[in-house]
């Protein structure tokens, strides 16, 4: 063992770099980060990950930042409880940061036209819709990683991604990108009406229609496995949860929730009015629906009970977009055409607190270096007096720790970074 021991280390300290750093060395820099930073840096690599466990840092973190009153002698797994704790907290200091904090925002120029449709997962962003190209951002420096280039007969409607592909509903076509820039094209010939969305849950992609209808397309097959009537309007917006189901919502105002593998009917939360769903979300731990109207109005209901928790209208023009951080049951994120980047409450839907960029976003450079500046809080009377090109359309967002990030129908892509 201490031969095995002998020859790791000097591998490691071969290597150079930090990795040639002893585990008490380590331990001693990693006793000097917050809870975040510790979690972030677990997951760097193996040797790391067990420097930080066998350590003991993530409990006494535990206890400094909530005196957890967990008597060790009684937890049967210990490592795995603490890992759960500090996963607690760091969920909390996001929630403090987005209701009570401060923004500040980078702005950088990532496509030559429209960039309408954003997804952040895995600290990467994927961007794209207006020029023919998807891009792959770090959402740590916002540096290009990839690129990804769409076929020009038909347009990019919407798009996800995972650790290993990309997938994109290009008109009425399935397509997959591989992470390593080899493209396949899956061809969706079931669906001859007009698209509007799709949300992709391996082996799937489900892609609302025109019609009516919620067709659900098998990657791996190549082909449509099924489809589910849900509305009498063309589907606007989808989110699948966890147990196999889909929402989806009409613009006639309607929001339905079917069996994904049956295609049956499972409840109607919202039955047509003169507004229609512009976006949806689905918190899987809360089991909250979320929807936003194009009147202003953000909805939410109990997916088990098919009620309805509360209804308010947090903007007075067309809500865009709606996320959340998985894990996070209190904040919700919402933008639309007014501009307003809004946190508001899951359980209440009270506004928490709003910001918008406060710079004047006509201003454009040719260079591509990246602008820093701070977002202002506003309250609904400062949006009368606030020019609208210092609030320019928020068309998509999606959440990350202690960050948002937002396209606005430009060129342009906003990072938000909460701190208090």
């Amino acid at each position: 063992m201490e031969v095995g021991k002998s020859c790791l280390y000097s591998r490691r300290a071969r290597s150079g770099g930090i990795h040639a750093l002893s585990s008490d060395l380590l331990c001693r820099i990693f006793g000097s980060l917050d809870h975040f930073d510790l979690a972030r840096s677990s997951v760097v690599c193996k040797f790391w990950y067990r420097t930080i466990l066998n350590s003991n840092l993530w409990k006494h973190l535990c206890y400094k930042q909530k005196q957890c009153p967990v008597d060790l002698s009684e937890v049967h797994t210990p490592n795995k409880s603490w890992s759960i704790c500090l996963q607690e907290l760091a969920v909390e200091q996001h929630i403090t940061y987005l209701s009570a904090g401060f923004a500040e925002v980078s702005q950088w120029r990532g496509h030559s036209s429209g960039v309408n449709v954003c997804r952040m997962k895995m600290g990467l962003l994927l961007t794209g819709v207006g020029d023919k190209v998807l891009r792959l951002w770090s959402s740590r420096n916002h540096k290009c990683l990839e690129e990804y280039q769409v076929p020009d007969v038909l347009p990019l409607i919407d798009f996800d991604f995972d650790e290993n592909k990309i997938v994109g509903l290009v008109g009425t076509h399935v397509n997959i990108w591989k992470r390593q820039g080899k493209r396949s094209i899956l061809s969706n010939k079931g669906c001859v009406t007009r698209t509007y969305c799709m949300r992709y849950m391996d082996p799937e992609a489900v892609i609302g229609c025109g019609d009516g209808t919620v067709r659900v397309f098998d990657m791996y097959g190549g082909r449509m496995s099924r489809i589910i009537r849900m509305h009498h309007a063309p589907v606007t917006c989808l989110a699948l949860t966890d147990d196999q189901l889909i929402v989806s919502g009409s613009s006639l105002g309607s929001v339905s929730v079917s069996d994904i593998v049956s295609g049956q009917d499972v409840a109607s939360l919202r039955r047509s009015t003169a507004t229609g769903i512009s976006c949806l979300s689905v918190n899987p731990c809360s089991h909250y629906v979320f929807a936003g109207t194009t009147s202003g109005y953000a909805q939410c209901w109990d997916l088990r009970k098919h009620q309805q928790v509360w209804r308010t209208r947090v903007s007075p023009n067309v809500l865009y977009a709606m996320d959340h951080l998985p894990g996070d049951t209190f904040c919700l994120v919402v933008g639309g055409i007014d501009g307003v980047l809004r946190v508001v409450s899951a359980n209440s839907g009270i506004t928490l607190s709003a910001f918008i960029p406060g710079i004047d976003t006509r201003r454009d450079s040719d260079d591509r270096l990246v602008k820093k500046f701070k977002a202002k809080r506003a309250t609904e009377d400062d949006l009368l007096t606030i020019p609208r090109h210092e609030r320019p359309t928020i068309t998509c967002l999606s959440v990350g720790m202690h960050k948002v990030a937002t396209v606005h129908n430009d060129k342009h892509i906003m990072m938000w970074r909460f701190n208090c």
